[in-house]
């Protein structure tokens, strides 16, 4: 199935639509990762078809092989009925990140299946980032709080309060310049989560 072929419906909005949106966003192919796991690739694979449901032990390890805290995964368990693939409250969103690091973000979009994804970001105060290599995404954001240093290629732009941008296909890197935090509203399109 192709990436914009795919129709929400129950089955699409489950813990391994996410998983099969992760390892494609990050061209992992399905025996590799079931390697990686231990596991065999039909396993996955009828994970990934939300035929059936891992252990939390398997959770775990695929959280830790993508990076991500396992919470991720259960974002989606506490919403109403009706609501879930449809609506995040605010209370049941996704986090990724650390203050340590310097960026926190909050996953907006219900699920990671669909062809973008879209993230509330909190830049530290005085964090920056390493050059972030090109990538296959189209990628924009508006600043809702703050002053952000935007870096794509070598240009810098700098972004205050109310502005917008957005960029594809290029190296980029960032630095919040003040003391405070910033917040942005960013959308990656297709999802990279």
């Amino acid at each position: 199935m192709e990436h914009s072929d795919l129709v929400l419906d129950s089955k699409e909005n489950t813990v391994g639509a996410d998983i099969r949106a992760l390892r494609k966003s990050r061209d992992i192919r399905l025996i590799q990762l079931a390697a990686e796991l231990g596991r065999s690739t039909g396993w996955l694979s009828q994970i990934e078809r939300g035929q059936t449901e891992p252990a939390i032990s398997d959770l775990r390890n695929i959280a830790t092989y993508f990076d991500m805290p396992l919470s991720f995964f259960f974002r989606n368990e506490q919403a109403a009925e009706g609501e879930q693939g449809f609506i995040v409250r605010k209370s049941t969103r996704g986090t990724l990140g650390s203050r340590m690091s310097g960026l926190v973000e909050e996953l907006l979009s219900p699920h990671l299946s669909a062809d973008f994804e879209m993230l509330r970001s909190e830049f530290e105060g005085g964090a920056k980032s390493d050059w972030i290599n090109a990538r296959p995404t189209q990628e924009g954001g508006y600043i809702i709080k703050g002053r952000l240093n935007l870096w794509v290629n070598d240009k810098k732009f700098e972004l205050f309060e109310g502005d917008s941008f957005q960029f594809q296909n290029e190296k980029y890197r960032w630095e919040n310049p003040t003391e405070t935090t910033t917040i942005a509203f960013w959308v990656v399109s297709p999802s990279i989560y």
